[in-house]
């Protein structure tokens, strides 16, 4: 393996570290109420999401350690910040994958439009556990 590989490695996981930890719909909650405050303390976050402080503390560990998040510690309470810089690399590197698969093929909706795609009703394409909601 030569040193491009291992870089590409490294951002590889940092990638899909940082997509795992916004693939739950509370932490994209916890995110979007950080992206529009200066900073929040938990006790704040809480009573926007209606969850337990312990829950909220938990989705905010897996924020912080994806760098998503930064955490301080201000006198007796916990304060969070987005880290814009991380959020902002992530959608560069969404956008630069997307555009490299999908290149000249791709076609985006018009207006506020998505377009609908045919849908395949192909048992063998869902994941294990997979439910048709």
């Amino acid at each position: 393996m030569n040193d491009l590989d291992s870089e590409i490695d490294l951002r590889d996981e940092a990638v899909t570290r940082r997509l795992a930890a916004l693939a739950h719909p509370v932490r994209l909650k916890l995110l979007r109420h950080l992206g529009r405050a200066e900073s929040c303390c938990v006790k704040d976050l809480v009573a926007r999401v209606g969850m337990a402080q312990s829950t909220v503390s938990q989705h905010l560990k897996v924020l912080v350690e994806a760098e998503l998040v930064s955490y301080r510690p201000e006198q007796t309470r916990s304060c969070y910040t987005i880290n814009s810089e991380a959020v902002h690399s992530l959608i560069g590197v969404i956008e630069q994958t997307l555009t490299h698969c999908c290149g000249e093929g791709c076609r985006p909706a018009q207006g506020n439009e998505c377009e609908e795609l045919p849908r395949r009703d192909d048992a063998t394409l869902r994941p294990a556990g997979y439910k048709d909601i």
